[in-house]
């Protein structure tokens, strides 16, 4: 009996020895498993640094690309292209205006009215049409006369006040690149966005929709030809007279400002009646060195259809920051098991969209409800424990945290270059106590500032460690919307 309770008790510590082992086995490649994703956390935070040092070298070089692309054609990544755009709107311009805006698969029709008197509130309508897929390749009258007789039809809406105005002005928002002749005529250089309509491209945009106008019976007058940005500085500046920069941060980003004609080298001999002209600096194209550039970086551009175009917006823009965390999360899922089994979906370019990446960011449930919820939908990864979804919370910030940074950064170099940050020329970004800081107002436009908290957070913390706290306090961001409606509208209204 006693040989049978010593074997029977051998028999359980044996067991109890292999289930520890097991444990320990288990805990051991725990370890190594976060240990991995914890390594490749710290190597991407390290490749996204965004200390001040860093920002202000950032800050410099785009000054100094400005510099060079208005020096001349082709002179730096900075097309710094030449808008004609003199006189912006102010708040005494009076009567109705309206807008055009062809950006894509769908266009927008918007009626202004305007007071003869700065308004908070402008009164305004829009429609908004979507193209017919066939007319984005056909031939280019096909294409302007539906635009045109969509607005004849929005034009006979008009109570009857305005329906017997003789002539109507109008702004056209045309957000494809094309090389700008005066304020209100440009050259289509290509198409994008699906457009493919070969008898376009090389003729002025605004001269084939007045011919549209005029084949549909329209007395309507193209004012001023936009680009997107620039009606968001109309907007800022009618709002707020010290505007002088505007910055678009959405699915894209662009910026543009106010510079002096004389310091427009490219176009010596121009005059403007104000001495000064908005400049289109089409910023999504800046590249410097001192970019915090990483291997997901990298590979995002090499596989985009750009390749070595836009390397500012692929970093800052909303179109690419989903990207780069899910990029981050497949390496992370290779390199351990922390993701098993491997979804599929991870393989699959943008399907995690900037929108989902700031829900999960901004996820501040105990239990991070909404990050387990759009893995599991976007990525049709279940269950993972919450260390993991912290982990994506911490990817999320860090994607996000860079690309605000480096959007103060680029605000700081203009403002540099037109004399606005403090620096009186000082390279570094250093300030001086002894220079006088004028209101300086930066008209912004775009859901990721204005609608993603954290951004908008991480943005005006870097504006304010970059120029110091005395000088940002002079630099005021305004939140505008519709440039490329209401925007295009007053421009029409300070040319008609």
């Amino acid at each position: 009996m006693g040989r049978v309770v010593v074997g029977v008790t051998a028999t359980v510590a044996v067991a109890a020895c292999a289930v520890a082992a097991v444990i320990v086995a288990r805990r051991v490649k725990s370890r190594r498993k976060w240990k991995k994703v914890a390594n490749v956390l710290k190597e991407f935070e390290e490749g996204c640094d965004t200390s001040v040092g860093r920002l202000r070298q950032v800050v410099d070089a785009m000054a100094v690309e400005m510099h060079a692309g208005l020096a001349s054609e082709g002179g730096s990544k900075l097309k710094m292209l030449l808008t004609y755009v003199d006189n912006l709107p102010n708040g005494t311009e009076k009567g109705p205006y309206y807008a055009l805006h062809l950006g894509g698969t769908n266009f927008r029709v918007t009626r202004v009215h305007l007071s003869g008197q700065p308004s908070p509130v402008l009164e305004h309508e829009v429609e908004r049409q979507p193209i017919p897929p066939h007319l984005m390749t056909g031939t280019s009258k096909d294409l302007f006369d539906f635009i045109a007789s969509s607005l004849k039809e929005f034009v006979a809406k008009e109570d009857g006040s305005n329906s017997s105005q003789d002539r109507r002005e109008l702004g056209f928002t045309f957000s494809f690149p094309m090389k700008q002749m005066s304020v209100s005529s440009g050259i289509l250089i290509k198409w994008t966005k699906g457009f493919s309509i070969v008898d376009m491209v090389g003729r002025d945009v605004a001269a084939c929709l007045q011919e549209a106008f005029a084949r549909n019976g329209l007395d309507v007058h193209v004012a001023a030809l936009v680009n997107d940005t620039v009606g968001t500085l109309a907007v800022g500046h009618y709002h707020d007279p010290d505007t002088v920069a505007a910055i678009v941060i959405g699915t894209g980003t662009n910026a543009c400002y106010l510079e002096r004609i004389d310091a427009i080298i490219k176009c010596q001999g121009l005059l403007t009646t104000s001495g000064r002209m908005v400049v289109n600096m089409e910023w999504g194209n800046f590249w410097s060195s001192h970019l915090p550039r990483t291997q997901y970086d990298i590979e995002l551009d090499a596989e985009s259809p750009n390749p070595n175009d836009q390397g500012f917006e692929k970093m800052i823009s909303g179109m690419y920051l989903g990207d780069i965390v899910r990029r981050v999360i497949l390496r992370m899922s290779l390199e351990s098991d922390m993701f098993e089994p491997i979804s599929s979906k991870l393989l699959t370019p943008f399907i995690l969209r900037t929108p989902l990446m700031a829900a999960m960011h901004e996820d501040d449930s105990p239990d991070l409800i909404e990050v387990a919820r759009i893995l599991n939908d976007t990525f049709e990864i279940p269950d993972l424990p919450l260390k993991a979804r912290k982990i994506v919370v911490k990817v999320c910030d860090v994607v996000t945290r860079r690309a605000a940074r480096l959007a103060a950064a680029g605000i700081v170099g203009i403002l540099k270059k037109i004399g606005r940050d403090g620096s009186g020329g000082i390279t570094g970004g250093r300030s001086r106590s002894d220079i006088k800081m004028k209101r300086t107002v930066v008209a912004i436009e775009g859901g990721l500032y204005s609608s993603y908290t954290l951004f908008r957070e991480y943005l005006h913390e870097a504006l304010n460690e970059i120029l110091g706290e005395d000088i940002a306090k002079h630099v005021i961001l305004n939140v505008t919307e519709d440039g490329s409606g209401i925007g295009a509208a007053l421009l029409a209204a300070s040319y008609s």
